[in-house]
């Protein structure tokens, strides 16, 4: 099994030289687009970078169509942990709700202040995470990809989730600067700070 930890001394050689963001992660292009995405300095939270002590148990595991994925949410002094056995895919996208919030419910047009962390199925590495740089991220619903829109959209604030999107849901065509291919399944570890707009 591959187990994927977050930790400041764990560098993310995709995301450092693409320097990821959500939005990029809803567009094909090169560049994310002027004024979408940027890391909310106004967020009172900040996300966790120290892996946890002990992990415990898993908060959600899933067999895919190949392979299989376990996951524990982040907490207030933790990042999340995604241990997949690859190459682990899904046929269609599925959300769990790993802690409930008890803030308001997020509308599927809202602004969000989040901490995330994105895995490829393929191979269990981390291809874009917030819990590296500890600090969450701003953005609209609208701009990122279908996947995880569907996995925020309807939580309450203050919940934890975790999505397995399939590759219709995520990048279809792949994203080559996240390491990403076409037909891979991601998935997501997201804590939902805020709803900003």
């Amino acid at each position: 099994m591959n187990s994927t930890r977050v930790s400041m001394s764990r560098a993310l050689v995709a995301g450092a030289a693409l320097a990821l963001t959500l939005t990029a992660c809803g567009s094909d292009s090169e560049s994310a687009p002027a004024g979408s995405t940027t890391a909310s300095a106004a967020a009172a939270s900040t996300c966790p970078s120290a892996a946890p002590d002990d992990a415990g148990d898993p908060e959600w595991t899933l067999d895919g169509t190949t392979g299989s994925v376990s996951v524990i949410g982040s907490t207030d002094s933790a990042s999340p942990v995604v241990d997949v056995e690859a190459p682990f895919a899904v046929a269609e996208t599925q959300v769990q709700t790993l802690q409930a919030g008890d803030g308001p419910v997020v509308a599927d047009d809202a602004e969000v202040s989040v901490c995330y962390m994105g895995v490829n199925g393929r191979d269990g590495s981390v291809f874009d995470s917030s819990y590296e740089s500890g600090a969450p991220v701003e953005f609209p619903l609208g701009g990122v990809v279908p996947g995880f829109q569907k996995a925020i959209a309807g939580q309450t604030v203050g919940s934890t989730v975790a999505v397995a999107m399939n590759s219709a849901d995520g990048y279809p065509d792949g994203q080559p600067r996240a390491g990403i291919e076409a037909g891979d399944s991601l998935v997501f570890a997201i804590k939902i700070l805020d709803v900003t707009g």
